[in-house]
């Protein structure tokens, strides 16, 4: 799901050269990558100029050539049906990356919902997933997207927690509940939240319960 956008960017065309549903409902679109960015940022979108833009987390690495985000659709947005349908070779509007929900090398907890697990796609694939715990929650199984690179890359750092199925490969319940059951959580790391405003607001409140500083949480939400 997009962010909402706060303020209005330039927007520059861009070509779409990939599309992906990668699940049902749920895509990646890949354009041209016009401008460098931190892995962790966003850009703003839109189908036309002159349409209002919204705000999509960066789901690709900061060294490919292209530039990715991910989303699924909202049947009564004004963007993400007729994004969905885009095809290769379209042009869409795209401003210059920015945000503050920048990756580091430094050792972090990755904490993420649904399609807020798009920035730390980004940060995956910039090689910043060293020193790393991904907490990754969904319904289904199927909505734990880009799975297979992060099980490839953290392995026993990357926990998923399902609510609605189980399986061998997932802790069935949610990612808060792990945590309300964590005895001891470093309070001088940083721990980076994505995803919905319900899970942001009730991971931050767990984690400052258990002594972490606000400063070292870091939040993006999605609406």
């Amino acid at each position: 799901m997009p962010h909402t956008q706060r303020k209005k960017k330039n927007l520059y065309p861009s070509l779409v050269l990939g599309k992906k549903e990668i699940a049902d409902g749920v895509f990646t679109i890949e354009t041209e990558k016009k401008f460098s960015f931190i892995p962790g940022q966003v850009i703003a979108l839109a189908l036309n100029p002159e349409d209002e833009p919204r705000l999509y987390s960066i789901a690709s690495g900061n060294e490919g050539k292209t530039l990715r985000i991910l989303f699924d659709i909202n049947p009564e947005g004004q963007l993400t049906p007729a994004l969905s349908k885009c095809r290769i070779g379209d042009t869409v509007f795209v401003s210059e990356p920015f945000g503050k929900f920048i990756g580091t090398q430094e050792q972090a907890f990755w904490i993420a919902t649904g399609t807020g697990i798009a920035p730390f796609i980004s940060m995956l694939e910039s090689g910043l997933a060293i020193n790393k715990t991904l907490l990754h929650g969904a319904r289904y199984i199927s909505q734990f997207y880009f799975a297979d690179k992060f099980e490839e890359a953290m392995h026993k750092n990357y926990l998923r927690f399902c609510t609605a199925e189980e399986n061998n490969m997932v802790i069935h319940g949610r990612l808060t509940d792990y945590l309300k059951k964590q005895e001891t959580l470093s309070p001088k790391i940083k721990y980076y939240l994505c995803g919905s405003a319900e899970m942001v607001v009730e991971v931050r409140d767990i984690l400052i319960n258990k002594g972490i500083p606000f400063n070292n949480i870091v939040a993006e939400i999605y609406f």
